[in-house]
């Protein structure tokens, strides 16, 4: 019992690949000796990262006396084999083409752990991985990969503004073990990746240059072309072709102006439309259990994505919203507009729909550009790892509604009457902000659709568990969504 009471009431994770900020235990206090092979900048940034953990560093160089003054005063500088001798693991950060120079150290490694922190110069398909071969070159030592994906300012300032996260593989247990107990000690979180061929994958991670970011921006940059040339052709083109009157100065500012919104309505659209295409394809199959086609696999995935890149726009189109009462052919046109007005004889131009209109369209662009606001910050990994599930649920999903309703409102306000406007129609073209408005109304009006009580008690039998195919007899939870039913299949 007096054991039971002194015992902690919050263990350590056994896992490897769990993540506690917690203090090490007492295995992993035992401060050892670390040895380092190689003067790099990563070396550098690795060695003062080492010492500042409560390890005893020691480098190896082939020049220990010109490399000296580069490291701190704690750490030992000595020849590579000294360093090699007097360390149980080795940090081989030496580039991978140079691994073949610690050949005449092999018996020195031998029983050793080697942690290789190398890259590569392009992303690899299949193996041989750095680490794979250096596991060829040093078959008596055992080989980790990790801490390629830690950049060495991150080592010297400390995980309080990068990432955390580094990923270990080893087929040595014992030896991924001690790398772990190391990662946690110096404030990291390891991630297991599994035996030494995911090495391939860890090389690859520092490469992937915004691999979730392709199709999105592609998409976007299509949209962008699209609604500016559209938008050139009607307010550009069309009186220079028709009344021979030049406003190309509009193609800098006024025409990128209009398309911005347009293109942060469409991609704000296709964010939610995604995941109402999955719920009509699970309510016309009549269960969740069947894979969704590969094309909407990805969407649903790549809509932060899309999220952001509507943020990007919204935030671009109420700077350069504000920036246009600056431009000088805004000034000459308020000049001659007073100029006409006064020799009209006009005395009041007050419009009390003008300026209504001008009121609840500005107002509701800053509600919706607020919401759009809310939502990026909150895909921020920094901030979604402090908000719960139902939070989170509640900021991208209702609030996400609120925001698309508000852009619409917003598009609405701005065309007005103008659908009805014969000289709208240039070139038989439609304004733009009908355009617009085609795909985020019918989201909208999907969504609607989805929340009627009959298909949103399918749509919830459906998500949990229920199969229109089978005969599944289940009682749904009393509490404070919905009230329990006795549920039958085909019935």
């Amino acid at each position: 019992m007096p054991d039971e009471m002194q015992r902690a009431l919050i263990q350590r994770g056994g896992g490897t690949g769990s993540c506690w900020p917690l203090e090490p235990c007492v295995s992993e206090l035992k401060t050892g000796v670390v040895g380092i092979l190689g003067t790099g900048d990563f070396s550098r940034s690795l060695a003062r990262r080492l010492v500042a953990s409560g390890y005893q560093v020691v480098v190896g160089s082939r020049t220990p006396k010109r490399s000296a003054a580069l490291f701190p005063e704690e750490t030992e500088v000595t020849s590579q084999l000294e360093a090699a001798s007097q360390a149980d693991v080795v940090f081989v950060a030496i580039f991978p083409e140079h691994h073949s120079t610690l050949l005449e150290l092999k018996a020195v490694l031998a029983g050793k752990i080697l942690v290789d922190v190398s890259n590569g110069l392009q992303i690899k398909q299949g193996g041989p991985s750095h680490a794979e071969r250096l596991a060829d070159m040093f078959p008596e030592s055992f080989i980790v990969k990790g801490f390629n994906t830690i950049s060495a300012w991150v080592l010297q300032t400390g995980p309080r503004d990068g990432s955390r996260q580094v990923f270990l593989c080893s087929n040595s247990s014992k030896a991924k073990s001690t790398a772990v107990a190391m990662c946690r000690k110096m404030g990291f979180c390891p991630v297991d990746m599994g035996l030494l061929s995911s090495s391939v994958e860890i090389e690859n991670l520092p490469l992937y240059l915004f691999p979730s970011w392709g199709t999105p921006i592609f998409i976007t940059l299509i949209l962008f072309i699209f609604f500016y040339l559209y938008n050139f052709v009607r307010d550009v083109l069309h009186p220079f072709v028709t009344a021979g009157k030049s406003v190309f100065y509009k193609m800098p500012i006024e025409t990128v102006n209009v398309t911005l919104p347009s293109v942060a309505l469409v991609t704000l659209a296709l964010v939610y439309m995604a995941g109402l295409l999955a719920a009509l394809l699970q309510l016309w199959r009549g269960t969740k259990y069947d894979r969704f086609p590969d094309w909407l696999d990805k969407w649903l995935i790549k809509r932060k994505q899309f999220g952001l890149c509507s943020f990007l726009c919204a935030a671009m189109h109420a700077i350069y919203s504000l920036c246009l009462p600056m431009r000088k052919s805004a000034r000459f046109n308020l000049l001659n507009a007073a100029f006409k007005q006064v020799k009209e004889g006009v005395e009041n131009s007050w419009s009390d729909e003008g300026v209504w209109r001008m009121e609840l369209y500005v107002s509701a662009g800053i509600l919706a550009l607020g919401l759009l606001s809310l939502l990026a910050i909150t895909s921020l990994p920094s901030v979604a790892d402090n908000i719960n599930w139902r939070e989170f649920s509640f900021v991208q999903s209702s609030l996400g509604y609120c925001a698309l309703s508000m852009a619409t409102v917003h598009t609405l306000l701005f065309g007005w009457d103008r659908a009805f406007d014969p000289s709208q129609y240039r070139f038989f073209l439609p304004p733009t902000f009908i355009v617009v408005l085609i795909l985020p109304v019918s989201v909208l009006l999907v969504r609607l659709l989805l929340l009627l009580p009959c298909i949103a008690h399918q749509l919830r039998q459906i998500r949990r568990g229920w199969e229109r195919s089978r005969h599944i007899r289940f009682v749904l939870p009393n509490d404070d969504c919905y009230n329990g039913f006795d549920n039958v299949s085909n019935v």
